[in-house]
């Protein structure tokens, strides 16, 4: 049996809805100052303070990441401080010139304000938009520069002018030195020109090509950067792809965590958009074209991707500008048999209150765990709630026992470390030194001292033997919870060393080295 949405009509362009705008403009800043407001009590994720690290350390590149999150970063505690607020507020505020983007970009393709202004809205009820902008992470500059990506081409089809081609090369060049998800947009911009074919000129034309060396002129750091490291970065991002055995189950959980993270409004809405659009809902003459493919050649990817590895929620939020215009279209230009028509106009209803309590219910749970029972789990420990007291607690140990300088276990304890410790306390990992690549080397002669490891309690299994034998001396001294309320978060295992052996910052080369040099 086939299934077909209950498609009946398309309604005619609507004219400029001044007031549709000011209601957008309206929503939108309500929901950024509330991201604020979050952003300014909520502790720092692991990746963040990662991140943060990354900014007082700038470069062409980093092991994980091309650099934009960490000049976004820098640009925004330049401004505000090294603090939650200080890492956040530009992150969140990026949010406004991404609902600018998408309301243009859907107010051109379509014809209609209304259009534009309901993309916009849809757009801010996402979860990326909600809880992605409150964190500053490379999705924010990448969701950004996709948003402008789509408003460059939008306006290349309604002006004609080749000259937007180097627009939309500055957005994929700025896309690329955010997240290289940004490499999706080569193909998508290929099969765009070659479906459409009143888009095929021009592939006889210099302008795109000029577009594409803007966008390598800009993407040049991170390559140079690869370049003078073994191309660890590149290694590290696409050794994943088709290295684990066929398991299909990881796929019902990208599905599902898209239905989440979209919203289901969103999601259902710009699934129904998508239909319409393919059965002949009009816009300007290669729009659905663009937005179908915007959207599936991501989808594709991933859901290869999901039959042998997990795909986390974050990896497609690209598509979501894309998908918040479909959404947009299926509200606003389409008339629905009746109870379809139900259902899009309580999703379209209901959309702005049910992220808002959607999210509401994360913070409560994150700063409460009221809605586990106060009982520990996974998500928490992303985030650094109670850390900052512990490591107050983790500095007053240091000092009364007149430890010099803190190695830790993992990257995300010791980025946590280096930013609630107060500002230039000595804090290492003593492997993955790879992470720390553009980062100046701790002092030869603080490491020479009393040292002081932090670990997880779960990782002494692995941990005591190498430091038996790398100190002479190794006496646990003490352990530090971070604590939710009553609720243990995570345990810490201190240890006191002493007496270095040799050089303890092990500079093995990162895994996806050791396999390409066949070690």
């Amino acid at each position: 049996m086939r299934f077909e949405l209950p498609v009946q009509r398309l309604t005619q362009p609507q004219s400029e809805d001044r007031g549709a705008v000011r209601r957008a403009v309206l929503i939108v800043l309500v929901l950024v100052g509330l991201r604020l407001v979050v952003a300014a009590i909520t502790p720092l994720t692991f990746d963040e303070a990662y991140y943060w690290t990354w900014s007082k350390n700038l470069a062409g590149g980093y092991y994980d990441h091309p650099p934009m999150v960490a000049l976004m970063i820098r640009l925004s505690t330049l401004i505000a401080g090294d603090s939650e607020f200080g890492v956040r507020w530009l992150s969140v505020l990026l949010a406004l010139p991404m609902s600018w983007a998408v309301y243009r970009s859907g107010a051109i393709l379509f014809g209609s304000a209304r259009v534009g202004a309901t993309a916009a809205i849809l757009f801010n009820t996402t979860m990326m938009a909600w809880l992605g902008t409150i964190m500053a992470t490379p999705d924010v500059p990448l969701m950004l520069a996709s948003s402008l990506l789509l408003w460059s081409l939008a306006k290349l089809l309604q002006s004609g002018r080749g000259v937007w081609w180097l627009a939309a090369g500055a957005a994929v060049g700025a896309a690329l030195l955010s997240k290289y998800n940004a490499l999706f947009f080569g193909p998508t911009l290929l099969i765009w020109l070659i479906v459409v074919a009143d888009l095929r000129r021009w592939l006889r034309s210099p302008w795109p090509y000029l577009g594409g060396l803007v966008a390598l002129a800009l993407f040049s750091p991170t390559l140079l950067w690869n370049a003078q490291h073994e191309w660890a970065s590149f290694l590290k991002q696409f050794g994943r792809v088709g290295a684990a055995d066929f398991r299909p189950g990881f796929l019902l959980g990208m599905l599902g965590g898209q239905f989440l993270v979209m919203t289901p409004a969103v999601a259902i809405l710009g699934c129904s958009g998508l239909v319409a659009m393919a059965r002949g809902a009009t816009g300007l003459r290669g729009a659905a074209a663009l937005l179908h493919i915007t959207i599936w050649v991501v989808v594709a990817y991933f859901l290869v991707h999901a039959l042998h590895e997990e795909v986390h929620p974050d990896w497609l939020c690209q598509i979501y500008p894309a998908m918040a215009i479909a959404g947009a279209v299926a509200l606003e230009r389409m008339t629905w048999r009746s109870r379809w028509q139900r259902v899009v106009n309580f999703l379209g209803r209901w959309a702005v209150p049910g992220s808002a309590a959607m999210v509401a219910l994360i913070v409560l749970q994150l700063h409460t765990g009221v809605l586990s029972g106060y009982r520990n789990e996974e998500g928490v420990r992303l985030v650094g709630v109670g850390f900052r007291v512990a490591a107050h607690q983790i500095e007053a140990i240091r000092v009364r026992l007149g430890a010099s300088c803190i190695l830790a276990a993992d990257y995300g304890t010791t980025s946590w470390l280096m930013f609630y410790l107060p500002p230039g306390s000595c804090v290492a990992q003593h492997f993955e030194r790879i992470r720390w690549a553009n980062a100046k080397e701790p002092d030869a002669a603080l490491l020479n001292g009393k040292l002081l490891f932090v670990g997880r309690s779960s990782y002494q299994h692995w941990l005591h033997p190498w430091l038996q034998e790398a100190f002479a001396s190794v006496d646990s001294v003490a352990e530090v919870s971070r604590m939710r309320g009553a609720t243990v978060i995570e345990t810490y295992r201190i240890d006191l060393l002493e007496g270095a052996k040799g050089d303890i910052l092990l500079r093995w080369p990162p895994p996806e080295l050791i396999r390409r040099r066949g070690l």
